[in-house]
C-alpha cells in the first residue's frame, strides 16, 4: 500500500496507458464491426446485401464484387430503394471503415437492424486476398 501512495503519479499512468490499450477492443466489440472472413459467411450463408458507401472515383478504382454504391451523402435516400428487405443482413463498406462506420448508424436508423460495417474497410478486404472488381 506503500508503494501505491508514494507512486501515485506512476500508477496513474499505468493505469492510463492500460486504458488506452484496450479501448480499441472495447470499441470494436461494440460497433459492429465485421471481419472480411465473416462478410464472406454472411454474404453465402445469408445472402447479405454489400453497400460501397465511397465515392463514385473511389467505388470505379476498386470494390467488393457484387457492391452497389451508395456515397455515404446520398445513403439515406436511396438505401431504401436499393435494398428492400430490411431483415436481409447489410455489410457496408468503404476504403478503410470509418465512412461505414457512420453508414451503420444511419442504416440502423432506416431500420437495417442486421447493418454492419466492414472492419478495416477496402484494405482489410484485399488483406485477406478476396476479390476487388474494378468498374
Amino acid at each position: 500500500m506503500k508503494f501505491i501512495l508514494d507512486n501515485w503519479m506512476l500508477m496513474t499512468i499505468a493505469l492510463a496507458s492500460a486504458g488506452g490499450l484496450f479501448w480499441p477492443v472495447l470499441k470494436g466489440a461494440t460497433g459492429g464491426s465485421l471481419t472480411a472472413e465473416g462478410a464472406v459467411q454472411l454474404i453465402n450463408r445469408e445472402k447479405a446485401v454489400v453497400i460501397d458507401v465511397c465515392e463514385a472515383n473511389e467505388f470505379a478504382a476498386g470494390h467488393v464484387g457484387g457492391a452497389k454504391n451508395i456515397p455515404l451523402s446520398q445513403l439515406e435516400q436511396k438505401l431504401p430503394g436499393a435494398v428492400k428487405n430490411k431483415a436481409l443482413p447489410v455489410i457496408l463498406v468503404c476504403q478503410s471503415g470509418a465512412r461505414s462506420k457512420s453508414a451503420v448508424n444511419i442504416a440502423k436508423k432506416l431500420g437495417y437492424e442486421q447493418a454492419q460495417s466492414l472492419a478495416g474497410g477496402l484494405g482489410a478486404w484485399k488483406s485477406a486476398n478476396l476479390p476487388v472488381e474494378k468498374a
